[in-house]
């Protein structure tokens, strides 16, 4: 039964599914999804993810949406497969789940503007925003400065294994570090070396394959 991830391997949230599935070694089809000619939009896709966004998802007869939804099946339902990305121990993975949510309800609320700024915006011959650009600099900047204290005594966010809370930062820091915006990073040294080390996993060099046009950027 053929798995299959649908989406744009532009799409930092395609890319942080396409992490997982490398992870956790699992075999896929990437069916691409031509997001410039709205195929995100109309059907066929629009029956796999009623909201038009990418990415979507299909294991045998499940189907799913929403990147972080996927990620968590796939390490759940491939436990035994490649790289353990979650926790069997309780407080170990509620130390997962409460960075998982950093994540995504504080860290990227912040990162995500700022890559629509700073990385997708010229991509389009948009006009940056430098006012919310200056504005979200320091929202991420101070959220930062809660990652830099917890990586001074954790090698990674929840402890000291490689997590989904982790892999979940890839994309956003991928787009980030090619931008002014990564003086936010580099200004944290254990931030900066928590970057240098999940970027460097073999699974995101593979992401980062699927996208050879941006490869020199």
């Amino acid at each position: 039964m053929t798995i299959k991830l649908h989406g744009s391997p532009f799409s930092t949230a395609t890319m942080r599914a396409t992490a997982s599935l490398y992870e956790k070694e699992v075999e896929f089809e990437f069916v691409h999804v031509d997001m410039k000619n709205g195929e995100h939009k109309k059907e066929p896709f629009i029956l796999l993810n009623p909201f038009g966004q990418v990415p979507a998802f299909e294991d045998g007869d499940l189907k799913l949406f929403e990147s972080r939804a996927i990620t968590q099946y796939i390490v759940h339902e491939y436990a035994e497969k490649g790289t353990q990305l979650i926790c069997n121990e309780s407080k170990k993975m509620a130390m997962v789940r409460m960075w998982m949510e950093i994540e995504s309800q504080k860290y990227d609320q912040a990162a995500s503007k700022l890559v629509w700024e700073l990385a997708v915006k010229p991509m389009y011959g948009i006009p940056t925003d430098q006012a919310a650009v200056e504005e979200t600099e320091g929202k991420l900047g101070s959220i930062l400065d809660f990652y830099e204290k917890t990586l001074s005594q954790n090698k990674y966010l929840a402890g000291e294994c490689f997590t989904l809370a982790d892999l979940h930062h890839l994309p956003t820091i991928h787009y980030l570090m090619n931008t002014p915006s990564k003086k936010l990073f580099e200004s944290r040294p254990h931030v900066t070396a928590w970057i240098a080390d999940i970027t460097a996993r073999p699974a995101w060099s593979k992401v980062l394959a699927m996208q050879p046009n941006l490869s020199s950027k």
